[in-house]
């Protein structure tokens, strides 16, 4: 991690211990909760390897086992630390109903299954792929969120409520991207190679959307709710429909917008 990123780290853990500390004054019932989920750690990667662990527990892999195995990502790739700061980030800037950094990391489960997939994209890379799939398939159960371990996602995502969200294997997601529930990002035949979706930075993929097959979604592209995607989409590009047409421009910063409207590009 760079100086900068240690910085930001820092601050956003400072704001969840604070947060937390206020929330459990607020909310007696719940203080256990904030104590043993944040306020009991020296720092985020330690809370967020408690938190992970005990979200994924079962009984053939407890959660003091999967506690190491988090911890000691954290401490070959920090930048995964990095990333958990950004995914923060856009969820407090980018959803109105988030106004505390505490929010997405103790209650939203697109953050959270996010965080977990990071760790088994790890696992995946280290030739541990057993492992890694049996953090794909906990995600799954835990969260309803099901992303291969071998796909590739960026950092500053937000995945709005994340109930039946797929990434599958050769998926890439750059960074700065939004997506919404029920969202599916899957293969097309069964041949192999890449056969998922690209998608570039700062797209948005509206609730419901199914795109499909080796295609590129092109920078600050806009996908409708309910949208079938089959081929490739043009940068600063709407695209709605089943299939999905182009119906006009993308203005603005969709994914950070998160306007799902049509309207603006229609005739």
């Amino acid at each position: 991690m760079t100086a900068e990123a240690i910085s930001e780290a820092s601050q956003i853990w400072s704001q969840l211990l604070t947060e937390a500390k206020l929330a459990g004054e607020a909310e007696p019932c719940l203080a256990s909760y904030y104590h043993g989920s944040i306020l009991n750690h020296q720092d985020l990667p330690a809370s967020l390897s408690f938190h992970l662990a005990n979200k994924l527990d079962s009984h053939a892999v407890p959660a003091m086992m999967l506690r190491e195995v988090i911890s000691a990502a954290y401490c070959q790739e920090p930048q995964m630390i990095s990333a958990a700061v950004a995914d923060m980030k856009a969820y407090y800037e980018r959803d109105p109903a988030c106004d505390q950094y505490l929010m997405p990391f103790l209650y939203y489960k697109g953050f959270q299954a996010l965080q977990s997939y990071r760790v088994a994209n790890y696992l995946w890379r280290s030739d541990r792929r057993g492992l890694a799939l049996y953090f794909q398939n906990q995600i799954s159960q835990e969260f309803g969120v099901d992303i291969h371990p071998a796909a590739t996602i960026g950092q500053g995502i937000m995945i709005d409520h994340a109930t039946g969200v797929v990434i599958g294997e050769t998926a890439i997601v750059h960074n700065n991207v939004s997506m919404l529930h029920s969202v599916t990002l899957g293969g097309s035949g069964c041949q192999g190679g890449k056969r998922h979706p690209t998608v570039c930075e700062g797209v948005l993929i509206s609730a419901g959307s199914k795109v499909l097959g080796n295609i590129c979604i092109g920078r600050q592209a806009k996908i409708g709710a309910g949208s079938v995607v089959l081929s490739s989409v043009a940068a600063h590009t709407t695209v709605a429909g089943v299939p999905a047409k182009p119906v006009g421009a993308s203005p603005g910063r969709p994914a950070l917008d998160m306007d799902q409207q049509l309207d603006d590009c229609c005739e």
